[in-house]
């Protein structure tokens, strides 16, 4: 076993949510084998075809997580894991806050054609494929930006990528409306944390609107801008926004859950060209965190 490989504890909770082989074809490499070759290329960001030798012919690590990341087979096993911890109650609900992180694209990450990808007789569209590939200019330059809400135990619970120079305001409600925990007992999924948390940059009167309408609790400061005009209005601008500050130092639980995917090269700058492959790395490092708690 080499460094940054799944143990043998990590293996045993992640091999059970693995598709089986099909009938058609040969027998599909090891699983093990083509994972620990998919989480060496995330942790060190290599190029594909610089893959050590001890993990097969790169050309099989690639399409693999290729078409895991298209069929939605990643996101799949990571909502497994969240079902499972959250039967053995291991999320932390108490407090969810939502962020966002700025990833600078490599060069190799640009030259995607703009027409969608050819897609096989019989198959549908990628999963998480987005017809500006996730990519755009910003101040620094050519970037993508990864919105997540993360739970008090500093790992991610949702996951959505976007082009570098969108705001964060406008994905709080695709941020959580991503968030889905299968319940044990098969009813509904939990989509409500108990406790919402996020900077500045999410105080809108829509997200607050939706969050109360959903009967979210939250802490989000409100803007000086939007005190003042709130004031100004008098009692046509409404009641203030309640706001905690011990509630809100915990905010950078999510900062650090950034911080923990982005020790993963792959994630730190984009290198994929297409942004549903993208979005299958960052779950990829988003599952080995969740696998090693």
């Amino acid at each position: 076993m080499g460094r940054g490989d799944l143990t043998n504890d990590e293996w045993a909770r992640l091999a059970l949510h693995l598709p089986k082989a099909g009938r058609r074809g040969g027998r599909w490499r090891d699983h093990r084998t083509v994972i620990n070759g998919i989480l060496f290329r995330a942790r060190t960001g290599v190029p594909w075809r610089d893959l050590p030798a001890r993990f097969g012919s790169w050309k099989t690590v690639y399409e693999r997580h290729r078409r895991w990341s298209a069929d939605g087979t990643w996101d799949r096993i990571l909502q497994a894991i969240h079902a499972e911890a959250d039967a053995e109650r291991l999320i932390d609900w108490s407090m969810v806050s939502v962020d966002s992180t700025s990833c600078r694209a490599h060069q190799h990450a640009a030259g995607a054609p703009h027409e969608a990808p050819r897609i096989p007789k019989g198959r549908s569209s990628p999963r998480q494929h987005r017809p500006d590939e996730g990519l755009d200019r910003s101040r620094g330059g050519l970037t993508c930006k990864i919105h997540l809400a993360g739970e008090g135990g500093c790992r991610p619970l949702a996951l959505l990528i976007t082009p570098g120079q969108w705001g964060d305001s406008p994905q709080l409600i695709p941020v959580l409306e991503r968030i889905r925990i299968k319940r044990p007992d098969g009813g509904p999924p939990r989509t409500r944390p108990d406790h919402l948390g996020g900077d500045k940059a999410y105080s809108s009167r829509r997200n607050r609107h939706y969050l109360r309408r959903r009967q979210i609790k939250h802490t989000i400061p409100e803007p000086r801008d939007q005190r003042a005009n709130r004031r100004r209005r008098r009692s046509n601008g409404g009641r203030p926004a309640g706001f905690d500050k011990q509630l809100y130092k915990r905010r950078n639980e999510v900062e650090r859950t950034i911080n923990r995917l982005k020790n993963s090269r792959a994630v730190a700058t984009r290198y994929d060209k297409r942004a549903y492959v993208f979005h299958g790395t960052v779950t990829v490092v988003s599952i080995r965190l969740w696998l090693r708690t």
